[in-house]
This record gives C-alpha cells, structure tokens and sequence, in this order.
C-alpha cells in the first residue's frame, strides 16, 4: 500500500496530523495505530480513566529499579487506543509557561518561542469560558474543547484555592494566559460531560475523508530506510504476515516518547554502540536517540476530611452505582469530570523566573501505609479526604530509553533516573512543606480532620522517606528525540531527523526541556506546528489576537 504520509501513532499527535494533513484532497495519509479503536466506555466518562490503567488500551510501561526512590519500578501509563495517552490521561489543559518555549528558542530552534507557538495553542482550541477569559489567548474554532468542571465540583477546590491565597499564593483563574503563577480550577479536555480526547476531536469528525486511511491493531516493527531516505514502513495486524507501507513523501514517527526513540533505533537510528548489542545494523550513529529523558513527578500531601465530601465517599461500590446511574441518565454528578479539581503553579526553593512547583489538588486521599496503588482507584481507602499532590515542574534528573532487544514486541527499557539530581529533592521537598502549610490553613478548618501524609514531618529526612515511598509519574515524558542542532539533538527545528530524509518525529519525544505543565497541550501544539511544517506553511500570524500578542510579549 502507497500514501504520501505516513503517520506512526494515532495518539495526541498523530490525530491532529492525520486531521490537517488530510484536509487537502490531494493529499493522501496512512495513520497505523497499535491500539484498537477507542471502544472502551471507560475511554469515554471522564471519572473512570483510572480503570483503564493495565488494560488493554495501555501500554503498561514499568521503569528499571530507580535508586532515588528506594529502587521501586515505577508504573509508566501509555495509551494504546485511537487518540493515545489524551484518550487515557486526567485530561487537564496546560500549555506551560511562556519561558518554557522561549528557551526552546534560545537554544537556536527558529520559530518556537513563545510568540510563535501561541496561534497554535489557540487554532486547536474551542474554549466554552472564552467570553469570560482573555482572547488574546484563546480560541473558539479549534476542533478541541477545553472548559472548567461545569456539572461537579466538590467544595473542597475552593478550598484549596482559598487556603493558597492564604499562604501567599495568588488567585489566577487562567493559568494558561497572560500569567501562569498562581491557584485557580484547572481547565479540561472534557464536552457534554464526556472526554474530548484527540481521537474525538481531530480523529472522528473526519473518518469519512477518502484519502485518510488508518489502520488499528497495526504494530510497527521498523522504517524503512533506503540511501538515507526514509521510504516506508514495516508493521503488522495481529497474526498476519509483516506487511510494508510506501511513503510517497514521508513517514512521521508520533508514536510517543518512548515508542518513537524505540522504532528509530529498531530501524538502525541510534547510538552505533547500542544497535551492535542486538545485532541491529547502524544506518546512522545518531547517539540522541533515546537520551535526555526528563518527566514529571509528585507525591501526596493528605489530610483526612471531617465531612463526607470527598471522592473517597464516591468509591463506596453503592455510590458508584448511584453516580454511573446519574451520569447515564442526566450527565450529571460526579463521573462528568476528572479526579483532579484545582491546581497551583508556585515559586519554592528561590525561584525566580517562572513556577518550579505545581500543586496538584484531588478531592481524595491515598492513605498512609503506602499499599494503595495510585493508578488504581479501587484500591483507594473509603474514608474520606482530601490530597495536594506537589508536582516537580523542572526537574534536572535525565534519563534515558533503550532497545530490550531487537524483537519490536518488546518493551524499551526506561530508565528515568527519578530524583538523582540533588536539586530535585531539595525543590521537591519545598514543594511537600508548601503544601502542607496549605493544608494546615484557615480555608480548610470546615473539613480538616487530620494531616496524614506525610506521617512523619520531625525533619526533613523524615518527610523524604515519605517522599522517596510515594513519588510516582505524573506520566509526562519527553526529550528523547531532542530538537536542537547539538550532539545529543535527534531532530532539527523542522522536526526533521537529522541525517535521514523524509523522516519526522512529530510529539513530546522532541521537547529539548521539559515544559512546566502538564504535557497533553503541548503535545497538541506541537502536532499543529508540525502540521504546517510538513505542508510548507508560513506560520499562522494572520488572526488579529495573535498579533497582537507579539506586542504583549
């Protein structure tokens, strides 16, 4: 089978490149996805996406033993179903910092600073507060509907909000406009009380275009390269033999930061060293590809709650019934929205130039004898109560994915290198003692019970033992496709793989720093930038609003 673009991974990115590629007639796409389509109804109620950790559409991802959190195997959650990791994740909607991308410019990538990404963020974007926020920074006729928790709420967010303000954290209610410091209800991917995941907002509207195919249950084994060209792929669909797909102009790799470094080094793209180890043979020492690892990670600052308003009272199996019955019936209560509620992005430990903290908030608690599996909600405790979960924004820890072997069915090892920077910890433990001073406030006296996390807070060396047994990834990672021009950068400012023509990566593989936020947005971001890229656009600076953020900026 021929097409002119072939796009690797129907997740985050590779919907929104099938949807703007395709969009010209003359055009013709091929999008294979390992996953199957996204038939899951847990895919589609907002409060059940932790029930789909380990199944199916999961990729199920553990790291090597991390020594800097007493050598557990950390969990890695990656979605495996038409619209990926946006079909399985919280759906919360940050774009980052401005300073984030303006770095990535200043590392020598033309065209991504802040100024240039925003029309991106807003194109892609239909924001149902948009009469109430800022236009300059947001948008009404993307496929992509982003909105506040309109059917449920708990009375817990705005005490969170409230018990920052009283410990000197201002009130922002958009982190994603003109300024990101501060406490405010976060934004999700959510419409009509459902996930609006990629898949749903890019993906399906468009199915019926006859010059986009795409292909579920189809594993990638390689690319094709031929004369330093990249001419195709090689995947297969269940049982059935290898079968080859040729790209007329090229294949773009957005099958995720772990996936994509994988394929290029299945294709004999990567670190020659690494390739000899599994007899792969080396088309192009390319020592980048799989390094310069960086994630998000947190862990839960908890207190028990004095009354019975919290998720924990949701997960009663009789209230579950009741709230599947609501949901069902009238899209309403609390399945219409995400287990996050507020969030809060901070200065701890000196910053000065932007947030380096982020405090989570979840209506729930995880209790303290560390047996309750985070990513699996049945395991939580029934009580009730309430979390901050303070969230590393810009770690320095690096680390990297490698080949298990050459057999594409295996899974690449990772290896994160969770809190081996000492920065790290310092940061984080200001974060945890930031939190818990919020927690101890005045905003929550009506439902303060009892801090139970972390149990010990004598020392410092205490509250990071709690830190060390609880930290878990906020399953943001990124870097290992790196975009830059130096020795470690696997693709240039055009996406395009450095050495190999007709060969893009196109998702969070390609951010040379982590952004300080949750990664969905971006990722989206990305995958519109690249978009006009591929196609030979100029970038999008017509709309007014985007113009006149060159002069805000």
């Amino acid at each position: 089978m021929k097409a002119d673009y072939i796009i690797v991974g129907a997740g985050s990115a590779g919907c929104v490149l099938a949807n703007r590629l395709s969009a010209d007639p003359a055009i013709s796409v091929l999008l294979v996805e390992a996953g199957g389509p996204d038939t899951k109804p847990e895919i589609h109620i907002p409060a059940a996406y932790s029930k789909l950790n380990g199944t199916a559409v999961d990729w199920g991802y553990w790291t090597e033993p991390q020594p800097g959190v007493d050598n557990r195997r950390m969990y890695q959650p990656r979605g495996k179903t038409l619209g990926g990791s946006s079909s399985t994740n919280a759906m919360a909607y940050v774009r980052g910092n401005r300073l984030d991308y303006d770095d990535w410019a200043a590392l020598g990538n033309r065209g991504w600073g802040y100024a240039d990404v925003l029309p991106y963020f807003i194109r892609s974007e239909h924001n149902e507060q948009y009469d109430q926020l800022d236009p300059t920074y947001h948008g009404t006729e993307g496929p992509l509907n982003v909105t506040f928790a309109q059917q449920f709420r708990t009375p817990l967010s705005s005490a969170f909000v409230d018990g920052c303000q009283q410990v000197g954290i201002a009130r922002n209610d958009d982190y994603n406009g003109r300024e990101q410091e501060g406490a405010g209800l976060l934004q999700f991917t959510i419409r009509n009380a459902r996930r609006h995941s990629t898949a749903a907002a890019f993906l399906k509207p468009i199915l019926n275009r006859t010059n986009l195919r795409v292909i579920t249950h189809a594993h990638t084994h390689r690319v094709v390269c031929r004369n330093g060209v990249a001419t195709g792929i090689e995947f297969s669909v269940g049982k059935q033999p290898v079968q080859r797909a040729e790209a007329q102009r090229e294949v773009i790799l957005a099958a995720g930061a772990f996936n994509s470094p994988q394929l290029l080094m299945l294709s004999g793209i990567g670190p020659a060293d690494a390739l000899r180890q599994h007899n792969i043979d080396c088309l192009l020492n390319l020592p980048g590809v799989g390094q310069n690892l960086q994630d998000h990670v947190f862990t839960g600052v908890s207190s028990l709650c004095s009354q019975a308003v919290s998720g924990n009272t949701s997960l009663k199996p009789l209230n579950q019934l009741k709230a599947l019955v609501q949901y069902m019936v009238s899209k309403k209560g609390p399945m219409t929205s995400s287990p996050l509620e507020a969030n809060a992005f901070t200065r701890v430990d000196g910053a000065t130039d932007r947030p380096n903290m982020q405090l989570h908030f979840a209506p729930v608690h995880f209790g303290d004898d560390y047996t309750t599996d985070v990513y699996d909600m049945a395991t939580y405790p029934r009580t009730d109560g309430y979390t901050i979960l303070p969230t590393l924004l810009k770690p320095k820890s690096r680390g990297w994915v490698g080949l298990r072997s050459a057999n594409p069915f295996d899974a690449p090892i990772i290896d994160p290198q969770y809190l081996t920077h000492e920065d790290d910890v310092r940061v984080l433990l200001a974060g945890v003692r930031q939190a818990i001073a919020v927690l101890e406030s005045d905003a929550f006296s009506p439902y303060h019970q009892c801090l139970l996390t972390p149990p010990d807070r004598a020392s410092d060396e205490t509250i990071l033992t709690h830190v060390r047994r609880q930290l878990e990834t906020v399953y943001h990672p990124v870097g290992t496709c790196k975009m830059g021009s130096d020795e470690l950068a696997v693709v240039d400012d055009q996406l395009r793989v450095r050495g190999v023509d007709r060969l893009r990566v196109v998702d969070a593989s390609i951010m040379p720093t982590i952004v300080s936020g949750n990664t969905n947005a971006p990722v989206i971001m990305i995958a519109e930038k690249a978009a006009d890229l591929i196609l030979g656009k100029l970038p999008v600076y017509t709309a007014e609003k985007a113009q006149s953020a060159h002069g805000q900026l």
